[in-house]
Parts: structure tokens; C-alpha cells; sequence
């Protein structure tokens, strides 16, 4: 009898720890301040590869957080998540101004803790974040503040007490979930069932979509109808059927888009790519005064056009693109003033450049970076402030490797597409897709990879190369480029 009440009164001191140490939701969302401010996609509005990876990990990670609340929750698997992390200044006091503007790095770490505060301890630690102000919290959270030197006492438990008890070694546990590691073909086997069911109940719409879409194209002699963001196919069937209302009731005004693109986004108007921008959130007023503006838009583009030939002359030739998966999406009137900036700066320079002597190069211009770059793609990466003769001394130095940059591009992206129709082919695939945050060299080592392996779950299946794992809700399997 002794030894049962001792084992109850050693049961209900180990809730007591445990509870002890557990934060409250609202604690944890404080303690993660200093991490939601270096990782929010809101931060890499010029940065669209990072922005959408921050965006999934973040919707991964939020589920994450919200489960281990759910009271009784057990069941979990390790969950891996990357994040682009925002530099800190080293000599920076100030929590607002300590991030630079272009500075971030990649961080990946997995999460298989069980409770709140080692969650919040490994994610600040991962991403080497200060943990000082999580004790604070963690003892003011404590339902007894008088106890915490005894409660703050670590204490190891001996292996007989968990067999014969019952209950889990969270030791074991940890060094078990350690152990485990996600495998694709673990994952499709726990998943592919979810996603064939999903995939089935989105059938019919995929079906309104595409005659939605070839109609709408048809009727307005449009070019392409696209989506910035992975909206579900049900959205996207409700935007389409807001158009094509409006098309009948104000025929009149959509007579300028013949040849164009229309592009449902986040805002109204015209891309500096030249498509025309459909914000989701605006009502029919507001995406009819954008058709009506459209001969003044298309003035603008002449004139930008005109500008981008300028800064060409006055760099020996080179052309100034803009890249859409790799650029933030800017309006015509934004990237104009940008242009018509940059401009200005090099005409009073007067750069010696030799006429047509950087013929065949590119560059994209960008204004939150303060040097010079050349990427792997082979184009040059120019801030709108850069000093002229850093950025012509910059591009004689990295011409060449400029062109060849560009050669590998042109072959990468031949071999990405001949990989792309293999495996869709091997597999039966019905698409197979990629984000555009993942590259061309990273869709193609995953796509060898694939073909390597006997995968017949994948059958009809629409399978998208992400950076991660899920299904999504029309039942899309994302799996990360570099599965193992």
C-alpha cells in the first residue's frame, strides 16, 4: 500500500513539472516574436523565392503549434521546416532597425517536440535567436511562483519507473522521433490514400476550371489567364465566373485586352511585365475602372520600353529584363519609376562603355540591394543605388562569366523539360509541376533521382516539387525537391 501511494504521490509531482514548464499559447506566440519578425514574408516583398517558402513553413509550423494545444494530442510525426532568415547588424540595439534590408540566410531544422516550450526554445535556438526572455516567461507562467526552485530542480527518472508504470519515456521518445526521418516513400504510403481522395472530390472542378478558362480566353482573345498564388481550384473557379460576369454585363470596356494576360493577384492593375492585375479582393467597380485605363496603361508601357532601350545604349547594349518568378511583383507605374531612376543616374555618369560591346547580356534591376551580383541563371542583379563605376568595373569583370552562365541556363532548362516529360510519362502522372522558389538545377537532381525509383503510387496523380511535404486541399502531393 505504501508503495502505491508513494507511486501516486511521484505521479501527480511529475504533472506538476511538466505543467510547471509548459507555456500558454499566448506565451509562446511572445516568445516567438523575435523569430516571426526575422522570418515574415511581409519582410521579402523584393525577395518572391524566399516570400513563398516563409509562407508554407509558416502554414506548416502554425499546425504544428496548434496541435501540440489540442488537448490529449499524441500522435505526431517529426516535422521538417526551412526558413530564410533575416541578417541582424552586428552593432544594432535597436529590435526595429537590427535586420538589414538585404541580408538573409537559409535555416532548416525538424521539430519533434511535445510540448510548447521546447518547441519555441528549438526553433530561437535553430535559427540562433536569443532565449533570454523565454525564462522569463516560462517562470511567469508557473501556477505556483513560490515552488520554482523546487519545480525548476531537474529530475532524471529511473527506467523501472516507466515500465512499470506506463507510462512514456519522453527520453526514449526524444531520441526515437531523432531517429525517424521522413523518406518519400514512408510519406506516400501514409499519404497517397488522402490525396487520391482529394484528387477524386476535385475532379469536376478541374473540369469548370479549364472550360472556364478556354471560354474566357476564347470570348476576349486573351493570351493567358493565370494565378500569382496557389489559390484552391474552387477559388479560382469563382474568379473566373466574376469575370465572365462582368464581360456580360459591360462588354464594351474589355475591348482592349486582345493578346494580353490577365492575372488574378493581390491588387488591381498592370504589371510591369504588361499583364493586366486582377486583385481578388476588389469588386467589379474596381477591376472595370482598371479596363477602362488600359489605353493610358499601354502608353506607359511604350514609354517604358523606350526607357529600358536608353539604359541598354548607355550600357553597351546589355538588356534590362524583368523576371517574374524571380522579381516582386511591381505595377507598371512602380517599375517605370524605377527605370526613369536608374536612368537618370547613369546618363549624368556618362559611363564609357563601348557601343554593343555587352550585347547577348541581361540584367534585372533591384532596389533593395546595395552591390552588385551575377546569378546562376546569368544575368546581372543591379541595385538602383549603385555606385556607376563599382557597377561598370562589376560587369567587365563578370562579363564572361556572364555568357557562360547564360549557355548553362539555355541547357539546364532543355534537360528540365526533357526530365520533366520523362518522368510524367514513367510515372502515369497526370502534372507534374514545380514552385517557382525551386531552380531549374534543383528540379532536375530531383527528377533523376525520381526516375531511379519504383513509385506506383503516383499514378493519375498531380505531384508538384516543393521544399517540403503535403497534401493539398485539391489533392496535389507536394513533395521537397531534395527527398530522401
Amino acid at each position: 500500500f505504501y508503495y502505491f501511494v508513494r507511486l501516486c504521490l511521484d505521479k501527480i509531482l511529475l504533472q506538476c513539472i511538466l505543467q510547471s514548464r509548459t507555456l500558454s499559447g499566448a506565451d509562446a506566440i511572445n516568445a516567438l516574436r523575435p523569430f516571426y519578425f526575422a522570418v515574415h514574408p511581409d519582410f521579402f516583398g523584393q525577395h518572391p523565392k524566399e516570400r513563398e517558402v516563409n509562407e508554407n513553413s509558416l502554414k506548416r509550423l502554425n499546425g504544428y503549434l496548434e496541435n501540440l494545444q489540442k488537448p490529449g494530442f499524441r500522435s505526431f510525426k517529426p516535422t521538417q521546416l526551412t526558413f530564410y532568415v533575416r541578417e541582424r547588424e552586428p552593432n544594432s540595439s535597436n529590435v526595429q532597425e537590427s535586420f538589414s534590408a538585404s541580408g538573409f540566410r537559409a535555416v532548416s531544422f525538424t521539430l519533434h517536440t511535445r510540448d510548447l516550450l521546447s518547441t519555441v526554445l528549438d526553433i530561437l535556438n535553430s535559427c540562433s535567436l536569443s532565449t533570454e526572455h523565454v525564462q522569463s516567461l516560462s517562470v511567469n507562467s508557473q501556477p505556483h511562483k513560490e515552488a520554482k526552485s523546487t519545480v525548476n530542480r531537474p529530475i532524471k527518472w529511473d527506467k523501472t519507473y516507466y515500465s512499470f508504470t506506463g507510462f512514456k519515456d519522453p527520453e526514449e521518445e526524444l531520441e526515437q522521433a531523432q531517429r525517424v526521418e521522413t523518406t518519400l516513400l514512408s510519406w506516400l504510403d501514409d499519404n497517397e490514400a488522402s490525396a487520391v481522395k482529394k484528387l477524386k472530390k476535385s475532379l469536376p472542378l478541374r473540369k469548370e476550371l479549364e472550360r472556364l478558362k478556354i471560354e474566357l480566353s476564347h470570348e476576349l482573345q486573351l493570351s493567358d489567364i493565370r494565378w500569382q498564388r496557389s489559390w484552391g481550384i474552387a477559388h479560382r473557379c469563382s474568379q473566373l465566373h466574376s469575370l465572365g460576369r462582368l464581360v456580360q454585363q459591360r462588354p464594351e470596356i474589355l475591348e482592349n485586352v486582345k493578346g494580353r494576360t490577365v492575372v488574378f493577384t493581390d491588387r488591381s492593375g498592370m504589371s510591369a511585365a504588361g499583364h493586366i492585375m486582377l486583385g481578388t479582393m476588389d469588386v467589379h467597380h474596381h477591376w472595370t475602372k482598371i479596363f477602362e485605363r488600359l489605353p493610358n496603361y499601354y502608353k506607359l508601357q511604350k514609354r517604358l520600353l523606350l526607357l529600358e532601350d536608353r539604359i541598354s545604349q548607355l550600357l553597351g547594349g546589355i538588356q534590362v529584363i524583368y523576371i517574374e518568378e524571380l522579381q516582386p511583383l511591381l505595377t507598371l507605374e512602380e517599375y517605370f519609376e524605377t527605370l526613369n531612376s536608374f536612368y537618370n543616374k547613369l546618363r549624368d555618369s556618362r559611363l564609357p562603355f563601348h557601343p554593343r560591346s555587352l550585347r547577348g547580356l541581361q540584367m534585372i534591376l533591384e532596389s533593395d540591394r546595395y552591390a552588385p551580383s551575377l546569378h546562376e541563371l546569368g544575368h546581372f542583379m543591379i541595385p538602383t543605388i549603385c555606385d556607376p563605376a563599382a557597377l561598370q568595373w562589376f560587369i567587365f569583370a563578370k562579363a564572361q562569366e556572364a555568357r557562360e552562365n547564360l549557355k548553362r541556363k539555355e541547357e539546364m532548362m532543355l534537360t528540365e523539360k526533357e526530365l520533366i516529360n520523362t518522368s510524367t510519362e514513367r510515372f502515369s502522372l497526370d502534372r507534374l509541376y514545380k514552385e517557382p522558389s525551386v531552380s531549374s538545377a534543383q528540379m532536375i537532381d530531383c527528377c533523376k533521382r525520381l526516375l531511379e525509383e519504383s513509385l506506383p503510387y503516383l499514378q493519375g496523380m498531380h505531384l508538384c516539387i516543393s521544399h517540403f511535404y503535403s497534401v493539398l486541399q485539391d489533392g496535389d502531393l507536394c513533395i521537397p525537391w531534395n527527398w530522401k
